[in-house]
């Protein structure tokens, strides 16, 4: 009898087809959630002037969407463990799209809030899944590199939503931006059938003619047998509470660093999603032109998260992601300092890499720590308490917006939180990572991929 690690033939296994099968959809999935994320930003100018609401009132518009992501990172990340995630992925697919679609044709702030938050528990439950997803099918040397290239599909929907927004909003309203949103329920059966299963869910049920069809695409050079045995890992075998798992094997303080290093990334994400355009607008620039400096923004977040992950595969990712979050605190301050306006894109570009593009790094960074079986749980939980942060942020920058204060002063606050993440992930106990201790990932097998390769 053979006994197989399946986690050793993912991470020792070469690029192949059945990677960018994956990589594709899971980054294009990620497009359609980061247009849906963006498009209330995006329009929230021309929102405000059609509903005559005030700033404070249209933060927490743009939180509802927000708070119901908390609650999705954390429910529907946790669910994955538990029906598998393909099913959960499509579930959140429908929400979000289905839901940003609706409020497109919403004409009250509560009812656009409520369809917002409906939206938001598929578009905070489909990011864990995702990373974890990709996490788990990509070749070790360039795991990072691959997570951050699909997260990069992020910044690519917010541009996506920026060049839609800047051509339908002034043709046809507001509400037309959102009702394109509702286009990708129509990929749900091919999502179905195109993405694997993941390999912990397909152990712990016994669907080993799935598994070893999976590792036959991951490893095309194995040959399954009957007498295959594949490896449970063991904290599949203990998983009756997998929440508590991310406190086990001295991960406590660690778990409870990234959850910082969430909250205050997410805070600075969504403050300058939500409010960059409105800010600029008030500085004096043309809704087309303040439109341009959120396409920067999300540019300028597509090569940091990159970057970032490019860099995190050659040197430490931790210290990486500090660097990168200390590159937030200098940005997004100098974003409230008069200067060229070609200087000016270069900030806002620097200022989307370290922080969009951060928090993609900052997903790959936790989705190594944890080891596999717990994997969707942990990026989850972290992913869904740092929404705390991303619901605060409209409402607080709505807050001094209506205040008055100078531009810089906005900026500053904003900037802030970029410290303590950068203190947080300093703190980071990396020798407790599932990337440092290999075997605590998987079952006690000694050795090697295949017995008989």
């Amino acid at each position: 009898m053979r006994q197989i690690d399946v986690h050793k033939i993912a991470d020792e296994a070469k690029f192949n087809g059945f990677h960018g099968l994956v990589l594709f959809w899971c980054a294009l999935i990620i497009v359609f959630d980061g247009y849906d994320l963006a498009v209330a930003g995006i329009a929230l100018p021309s929102i405000m002037q059609e509903m005559g609401i005030e700033p404070t009132q249209a933060g927490f518009m743009v939180s509802s969407a927000l708070f119901g992501m908390m609650f999705g990172a954390i429910f529907l990340g946790t669910l994955a463990d538990r029906i598998g995630r393909r099913w959960t992925i499509s579930i959140c697919v429908v929400l979000f799209s289905v839901f940003t679609a609706a409020a497109g044709l919403t004409h009250d702030p509560l009812t656009f809030s409520v369809m917002r938050f409906l939206a938001g528990l598929g578009i905070g439950g489909v990011m864990p899944n995702v990373v974890a997803q990709m996490t788990e099918y990509s070749p070790k040397k360039i795991r990072a590199t691959l997570v951050t290239l699909m997260f990069s599909g992020y910044a690519v929907g917010g541009m996506l939503a920026a060049l839609l927004g800047k051509g339908l909003i002034e043709t046809y309203g507001w509400s037309s931006v959102f009702l394109a949103a509702g286009l990708p329920v129509v990929l749900i059966p091919i999502i179905l059938k195109s993405l694997p299963e993941s390999m912990p869910f397909l152990l712990a049920r016994g669907r080993h003619d799935e598994l070893k069809a999976i590792v036959a695409r991951l490893e095309p050079s194995f040959r399954p047998v009957a007498s295959d045995h594949f490896a449970l890992p063991t904290q599949d075998k203990a998983s009756s509470a997998p929440v508590r798992h991310l406190f086990h094997d001295g991960r406590g303080f660690s778990t409870v660093m990234f959850w910082v290093a969430f909250f205050m990334c997410l805070f600075m994400v969504y403050a300058l999603s939500s409010w960059l355009t409105k800010l600029m607008a008030s500085a004096g620039y043309s809704l087309g032109s303040a439109l341009t400096f959120v396409l920067v923004l999300n540019f300028g977040a597509m090569i940091g998260a990159v970057g970032g992950g490019w860099l995190a595969d050659r040197f430490h990712i931790k210290w990486v992601l500090f660097s990168m979050y200390v590159l937030a605190a200098i940005s997004i301050t100098l974003l409230g300092v008069k200067m060229p306006t070609a200087a000016l894109f270069l900030v806002v570009g620097l200022a989307g890499a370290s922080t969009i593009g951060t928090q993609i790094v900052t997903y790959a960074y936790v989705g190594q720590f944890y080891p596999m079986a717990i994997r969707s749980t942990g990026i989850g939980f972290a992913s869904g308490v740092g929404r705390s942060g991303a619901i605060l942020a409209p409402i607080v920058i709505g807050a001094l917006v209506a205040s008055a204060l100078p531009l810089q002063q906005n900026f500053i606050a904003i900037a802030i939180p970029a410290v303590i993440a950068a203190v947080a992930v300093a703190m980071i106990n990396h020798d407790r990572s599932a990337s440092a201790h290999p075997g605590d990932v998987s079952a006690e097998i000694p050795e090697p991929v295949l017995a008989n390769k």
